[in-house]
């Protein structure tokens, strides 16, 4: 085994022993939360060695990384998510790899990407980015559309070709009333949630949860975590 493999090995498996001690205090069963790697700056090399150790699930959150990176794995078999702020003259590429785009966060994206998989032939999922941070009809400091703007923004997802409703992603915010208080908001997420199954029963993914604060979003109820450092180590300086 070289290095980088036993090192990312010993990682992943710390990782693993905190997502299912946060299930087991949780109630729940570890089958029920996703693992998602977020690969961003690390080399096509380490994705393939994490394949190699049994990740599914991958994630970037800038395009230009993304797209030669996903070229160089398409012999693996991956589940390609994209957790970046997604600008429209990008939506081509992306819609090219990725299997789920969990930034959508506007009328105008939703109907980028549903022109640009219906082109490709392919149907994307679709998860929106809630800010927490947002008052109303604004975006949030890291992306995200407010709480109230999900539900417009579910019905247009649903009602697009190529797309796919498939939830809710947050990241904590750093600002506002739930600013350091991480298992708040993954509730408040929750709460969005289940207002949004009811009027699209299928949309059950909730992505909440990184390095830091996974346990706070497991405690809460997501269903997928997205975690980086904790699995690939400190990321090296981008230029």
């Amino acid at each position: 085994m070289t290095d980088r493999k036993a090192e990312l090995a010993a990682n992943l498996a710390q990782v693993e022993e905190r997502i299912a001690a946060s299930c087991a205090a949780a109630g729940r069963e570890r089958e029920d939360v996703t693992l998602v790697v977020v690969t961003k700056t690390y080399p096509a090399s380490d994705v393939r060695i994490l394949r190699e150790l049994g990740v599914r699930h991958v994630a970037e959150n800038r395009d230009q990384d993304a797209a030669p990176k996903a070229l160089a794995c398409a012999d693996l078999s991956l589940t390609w998510h994209f957790v970046g702020q997604l600008q429209t003259n990008k939506v081509r590429s992306v819609t090219s790899y990725a299997d789920t785009v969990q930034s959508v966060d506007r009328p105008k994206l939703v109907t980028a990407l549903s022109a640009a998989a219906v082109r490709g032939e392919r149907e994307l999922g679709c998860l929106i980015q809630v800010a927490l941070d947002a008052e109303s009809g604004e975006r949030g400091e890291r992306g995200g559309v407010a709480p109230d703007g999900v539900e417009e923004l579910a019905d247009a997802i649903a009602g697009a070709p190529g797309l796919r409703i498939g939830g809710l992603m947050t990241v904590a915010p750093l600002a506002g009333e739930y600013a350091g208080r991480q298992r708040a908001a993954f509730d408040r997420l929750m709460e969005i949630s289940s207002r949004l199954r009811s009027a699209h029963p299928a949309a059950n993914m909730v992505s909440a949860g990184m390095s830091g604060d996974l346990e706070d979003a497991v405690a809460a109820g997501a269903t997928h975590v997205r975690v980086g450092t904790a699995v690939l180590g400190v990321r090296p300086r981008l230029g």
